[in-house]
C-alpha cells in the first residue's frame, strides 16, 4: 500500500504514446505517485496514428482517472459484411463495436497529465539498476532517478532492450496496408455499399466490410474525421489489407527511390510510387470493385510489418514493462490500446495490494504475462492463413492456413469485444 506519510515513490515512465500515458496517469492519480514521462519525440503526438477498435475494459481506465466517457469516443458499427470478387456481399453479421481513431484517446489522456512532467525529445540511451533505486540516462547526458522505471515504449522498446536484448519482435511474413478517405468524397452510391446502408424502416446500418481472397484480409470501417469529428459527413472511412510478403519483399518496399533500404519501416511520404501502383493494382485484381475503388481513394496509403512477440518476463529489478514494450499481438485481435491500458490497471492494482514493489511487481508480472500470451496466441490463430503464405508450400499448410476461418467464426472473432472471448474475459 501507498504509505501517505512518507515521501511519494516516483516514477520514470519511458514513451509517451497511449500506453505511457495511461501507466503515467494511473501511477499519478491511482497510487499517489510523482511521475515523469519523457518522449523522444520533440513534438505532439496527436496527429498520428489510424483507426482503432475499442473495448470496454480500456474506457473503464478512462472512467478511473475520472475523464468523461461518451459517445463522441467513436463511431458505431452495427452490422459486418464480407464482399466477394464481383461485389456481392457473400455474408453478413450483425455485430455492434465502437470503431474510434488513436488520436481521440491521446488528447484527453495527455491533456489529463501535467504538461510540465512530460519532456519531448529525451531518448533513452541506458537504464542503470541498484538496490535502492533505478536510473534512466539519456542521449543528452541528463540522468533521472526513481524508485520505478516503465518502459511503455513500443514494441521497439529501447527499455527492453537495456533489460533483455534478446527478446525482439519476429516478422510474421505479412503487411498491412492502410489508408484513409474522407466520408464526404465518396459517392453516394459507394458510400451505401460500404460505409452506412440506408434501412428502409430507416435509420441505417454502419458498417465494417471485408475482402477476403484466400491468403489476404482487407477490413474496412468507419472511424472519426479531423479533430475527432464523428458528425455524419465529416467522418473517415479507414482500410486495414494484410497482404503477404516475404523478408526480400519487405525490404524492396522499404527502400526509398534514392536506394535506401528503412530496415522494416518507412515513413509515408518516401513509399515509392512504383511501389504504391503495384498495392493498387493488385487490388483490383483481388477484390471487389467497391474495394478497389477505395483504395484508390487513398491519398496516402501506407503500410506496417506485422510483428509479434512473447517476453519471459516483464519485470527486472526496477523495471517494469507495459503494452507493445511487453507483449506485441497481432492487430487482428483489435485490442493494442486495450492491453495498454489493462497492463497500466494490473500494474497500479499491484502496487495498491503490496506493501512492497517487490512482490507487487512479481504480482503484475504474472497477470501481464498471462494476458499478453493468450493475447498473442489468439492473435497467431487468426493470422495464421496470411502467415502461411510465404512460411510453407501449399502442400505443407494445415487446413487453418489453408482456408480462411469459416465466416461465422471469422466475423465473431476478428476485433470480438473482450467480453466474448472466455480465455481473456476470466482475467479482466
Amino acid at each position: 500500500m501507498v504509505d501517505r506519510s512518507a515521501a511519494k515513490p516516483r516514477a520514470i515512465v519511458i514513451g509517451g504514446s497511449l500506453g505511457g500515458l495511461f501507466v503515467a496517469n494511473m501511477l499519478r492519480q491511482v497510487c499517489g505517485w510523482d511521475v515523469d514521462l519523457y518522449e523522444r519525440v520533440e513534438d505532439d503526438l496527436a496527429s498520428r496514428g489510424a483507426g482503432i477498435a475499442t473495448h470496454d475494459e480500456m474506457f473503464d481506465v478512462l472512467r478511473r482517472l475520472g475523464l468523461p466517457v461518451d459517445e463522441s469516443f467513436g463511431i458505431d458499427v452495427t452490422r459486418r459484411i464480407c464482399f466477394g470478387k464481383s461485389g456481392d456481399i457473400v455474408y453478413e453479421y450483425p455485430m455492434r463495436r465502437k470503431m474510434s481513431a488513436w488520436s481521440r484517446f491521446y488528447r484527453p489522456l495527455k491533456d489529463h497529465f501535467p504538461q510540465d512532467r512530460y519532456h519531448f525529445s529525451m531518448t533513452l540511451r541506458e537504464v542503470e539498476q541498484h538496490p535502492d533505486h533505478v536510473t534512466a540516462v539519456f542521449a543528452d547526458g541528463t540522468r533521472v532517478e526513481g524508485d520505478l522505471l516503465v518502459g511503455a515504449d513500443g514494441f521497439r522498446s529501447a527499455v527492453r532492450e537495456a533489460i533483455m536484448p534478446k527478446v525482439q519482435p519476429a516478422y510474421c511474413g505479412y503487411i498491412a496496408w492502410r489508408g484513409m478517405v474522407e466520408e464526404s468524397e465518396l459517392s453516394r452510391a459507394l458510400h451505401a455499399e460500404i460505409f452506412e446502408r440506408p434501412l428502409a424502416t430507416g435509420g441505417y446500418d454502419t458498417l465494417h466490410a471485408y475482402g477476403l481472397p484466400e491468403g489476404e484480409f482487407m477490413t474496412i470501417y468507419p472511424v472519426p474525421g479531423n479533430n475527432n469529428d464523428i458528425r455524419r459527413g465529416h467522418r473517415r472511412s479507414n482500410f486495414v489489407w494484410y497482404h503477404p510478403i516475404d523478408e526480400a519483399g519487405l525490404a524492396d518496399i522499404c527502400t526509398d527511390a534514392s536506394g535506401r533500404c528503412h530496415g522494416t519501416q518507412l515513413p509515408p511520404h518516401l513509399i515509392r510510387p512504383d511501389v504504391v501502383r503495384r498495392m493498387s493494382g493488385l487490388a483490383h485484381d483481388l477484390f471487389a470493385p467497391q474495394i478497389a475503388q477505395l483504395v484508390d481513394m487513398a491519398k496516402q496509403p501506407f503500410f506496417q510489418a506485422i510483428f509479434d512477440m512473447e517476453s519471459p518476463s516483464v519485470v527486472s529489478h526496477r523495471v517494469a514493462l507495459v503494452g507493445d514494450a511487453a507483449f506485441v499481438a497481432r492487430p487482428h485481435v483489435g485490442m493494442g490500446t486495450t492491453k495498454a491500458a489493462l497492463d497500466a490497471r494490473y500494474l497500479t492494482e499491484a502496487i495498491n495490494a503490496n506493501e512492497d514493489l517487490g512482490s507487487a511487481l512479481k504480482q503484475y508480472d504474472a497477470a501481464c504475462r498471462k494476458f499478453g500470451g493468450r493475447v498473442v496466441a489468439r492473435g497467431r490463430w487468426l493470422g495464421a492463413h496470411i502467415e502461411a503464405q510465404v512460411r510453407k508450400p501449399r502442400a505443407e499448410r494445415t487446413p487453418a492456413e489453408l482456408n480462411h476461418i469459416p465466416f461465422d467464426t471469422l466475423f465473431r472473432e476478428v476485433g470480438a469485444a473482450l467480453s466474448d472471448i472466455p480465455e481473456l474475459a476470466e482475467l479482466t
